[in-house]
């Protein structure tokens, strides 16, 4: 019975990927073609895709796709945008965006590492990183890293911030000894965000891996914060000693 299964999980994926390139909402680059050129759409979002002046919101590892969807709910006087690379995952998101009418998100399926080829400089108003692999032997390929932050910062409005919600201690510790580091402004973090006072509609999504997190007792965290321009590099933190809970 196991080959089957398997092979009906193949014939899924691959129906999946099929539709996906049907989605109006959807993008989908090769990154050793981004390496050449700038996509199409680069500094052209709200002007060419999403028709409005509407602030530019993206996801990063936006997985299948559902904090995308439910903050375009639940805003919709805003665009968003939801990038990862697994087509498989982002095909739910953009689904249900499809059928439901939704015309204030799409989705990127590329390489967080190209983001820049995909936004201009000072295109986007808010960054959000939702449940990302903490990464815990690779700090360097954390989303919150000195390396991502420094790609992300150009492409930030003055006034852009990024969120960071996470069940992992560790990756929690990490990003705020990070923003510690480099002087960047912490406008709010908590390490349990649903017994404290920061809950609001945007924190009413709960994503597959949410669920199973809470369902287990384990704490969520959440950290909103803005970057600051810096002459080199940002600092990265030598080491951070936690008791993750991931």
């Amino acid at each position: 019975m196991q080959p089957i299964k398997k092979n009906k999980v193949g014939k899924d994926k691959l129906r999946r990927f099929a539709e996906i390139k049907t989605f109006g909402n959807v993008f989908e680059y090769d990154p050793s073609e981004i390496i050449q050129q700038d996509l199409p759409l680069k500094g052209k979002w709200n002007s060419v895709y999403f028709k409005n002046d509407n602030p530019l919101v993206v996801e990063l590892a936006c997985g299948k796709g559902e904090y995308s969807v439910g903050l375009a709910q639940i805003f919709p006087d805003k665009n968003f945008i939801g990038i990862d690379i697994k087509g498989n995952r982002i095909w739910r998101g953009a689904k249900t965006a499809v059928d439901n009418g939704m015309k204030n998100v799409a989705f990127v399926r590329t390489r967080i590492e190209m983001i820049y080829s995909v936004f201009e400089k000072k295109e986007l108003d808010e960054i959000w990183i939702t449940f990302p692999d903490p990464q815990p032997n690779k700090p360097m390929k954390r989303l919150t890293s000195s390396r991502f932050l420094k790609s992300y910062f150009p492409l930030l409005k003055s006034d852009a911030s990024i969120h960071l919600k996470t069940d992992s201690a560790e990756l929690y510790e990490y990003t705020l000894e990070v923003i510690r580091l480099n002087g960047f402004e912490i406008l709010a973090h908590t390490s349990d965000l649903y017994h404290s006072d920061l809950v609001d509609k945007a924190f009413s999504i709960y994503t597959h891996y949410e669920k199973l997190f809470l369902n287990k007792n384990k704490k969520i965290t959440y950290i909103h914060f803005k970057l600051r321009e810096t002459d080199g590099d940002y600092f990265e933190p030598e080491k951070i000693i936690s008791n993750t809970n991931r």
